[in-house]
């Protein structure tokens, strides 16, 4: 059995060949449902092997062909794990034609045992994501930059990495072991060594613990001591750094707007709120201040609630409502201020490229839902009732009265103000839309061929 899925996405041949050879392609393609997570990337298209994890401790080497290896129209790459490639005899055929000097038609051809119906969300998600990726690229580009990240290995470092690499830019990562190879350095967030950021043009900085748990003075107080001390350490460092970046990008949140703010459209010029979030968020952002102050161009990314089922919110939620067990939290009139993971990528890349972004950026889409409404469009999306409904007090015995004031039952309609102001356009500005995608629910591919 055989199938073939193609597309026309919109960028040279010799282009969309490119992003496919660089590191991080595999990662920006494979879709955020699949329990599939990369173990090794093949560093070369021509005869290189990937390796991918998969459930019960199984593993899917693709081993790549010289043979089929023609850049660039076409490289071919074939299962040669044995369990697995005698039930599923699996080879890719992946196929680039110019339609003319702007557009590509990508072709994937597949020889398997499995039906074509399995395979067509797949297919649709990655073409999708190829087209959305390379149309976002083309937009925010820029000379290829050194950008060293904190925080790589997490559910936002781990998809911006392989955004900006397969962009064409180089990616440093900032690890706290001792570092294995030529793009990580080793950084001691209390006491960063003095040429930590030497050679570096830009640096994102997301590393910080875990908001989610019991909001006791625990956690709390390693919330702050993750964030502030290091952040302050890390800008102090870029500011003293003679060869080092000319922008600081840090993570932040929409905490700092407190957690009930009622119907009040928030954006960048809104004032603080009260609470521990609002208190951590403003000294996190401060702690950046010697970076400014030495003329880096400094920005906030203050993100709203991540949308993945990889991690974060949705990931909780979509094994319960794919089981029909979802519902809404209290009464469901919160508001909640959502962000797709792969529109939170595009954005922290125009905070790297654009020089107008300075300051707080509020990383949400322009449409924020209420908790019924995020309810019932998961649902939907996922064909299942949401009939449930999960009291307030569920929240305060989990998290805490405070978390869940801050967390589970935050009110705040956020609007991405500064964003919009510059024209940023956003891959997924609608909640149905970002779900459909993230969770294989949407069979259509970017361009149909001509």
């Amino acid at each position: 059995m055989s199938g073939e899925f193609s597309s026309v996405v919109p960028a040279p041949v010799e282009e969309v060949f490119a992003w496919h050879a660089r590191p991080g392609a595999f990662a920006r393609l494979a879709p955020p449902w699949q329990p599939v997570t990369l173990a090794a990337e093949a560093d070369s298209l021509r005869d290189g092997r990937a390796t991918l994890s998969l459930p019960l401790g199984l593993s899917w080497t693709a081993a790549h062909e010289p043979r089929g290896y023609a850049p660039p129209n076409q490289f071919v790459d074939r299962l040669s794990t044995p369990v697995l490639s005698t039930l599923l005899d699996w080879q890719h055929t992946h196929q680039f034609d110019a339609v003319d000097p702007g557009h590509t038609r990508v072709t994937d051809h597949v020889r398997t045992r499995l039906p074509r119906w399995a395979l067509r969300a797949m297919f649709a998600f990655r073409h999708r994501q190829l087209a959305a990726d390379l149309a976002a690229q083309r937009r925010l580009r820029a000379k290829p930059m050194t950008v060293a990240v904190t925080g790589a290995s997490g559910l936002v470092g781990t998809a911006l990495t392989a955004f900006l690499t397969t962009a064409g830019h180089r990616v440093i990562r900032l690890v706290r072991r001792t570092a294995r190879s030529s793009n990580e350095r080793q950084w001691v967030p209390g006491e960063p060594a003095a040429d930590l950021l030497s050679g570096v043009d830009a640096v994102v900085h997301l590393a910080g613990a875990s908001i989610a748990g019991h909001f006791s003075a625990k956690h709390e107080q390693a919330l702050r001591d993750s964030r502030i001390g290091p952040t302050r350490a890390l800008a102090e460092t870029a500011a003293r750094t003679p060869d080092g970046p000319r922008v600081f990008v840090t993570a932040s949140a929409i905490g700092f707007y407190g957690p009930d703010r009622g119907d009040d459209r928030l954006t960048e010029d809104s004032r603080r709120g009260e609470g521990i979030l609002a208190d951590l968020v403003s000294d996190w952002e401060s702690a950046a201040s010697p970076a400014r102050a030495a003329g880096l161009r400094v920005a906030h990314v203050r993100t709203g609630l991540v949308l993945s089922p990889r991690g974060g919110l949705l990931r909780l939620h979509y094994p319960l409502f794919a089981a029909g067990l979802g519902g809404k939290l209290g009464d469901g009139t919160q508001w909640m201020s959502w962000i797709g993971i792969d529109d939170l990528v595009d954005i922290y890349l125009r905070t790297l490229t654009d020089d107008s972004v300075s300051g707080p950026v509020n990383a949400v889409s322009p449409h924020p839902v209420r908790n019924h409404e995020y309810t019932t469009t998961l649902a939907s999306v996922l064909h299942r009732p949401a009939l449930l409904s999960v009291p307030a007090l569920g929240p305060r015995l989990l998290l805490g009265r405070d978390g869940a004031r801050e967390l589970a039952l935050a009110n705040q309609c956020v609007q991405p103000h500064k964003l919009v102001r510059t024209g940023h356009e956003f891959r997924h500005p609608l909640l149905s839309q970002a779900l459909r995608h993230l969770l294989g629910a949407d069979s259509t591919f970017a361009h149909q061929p001509r």
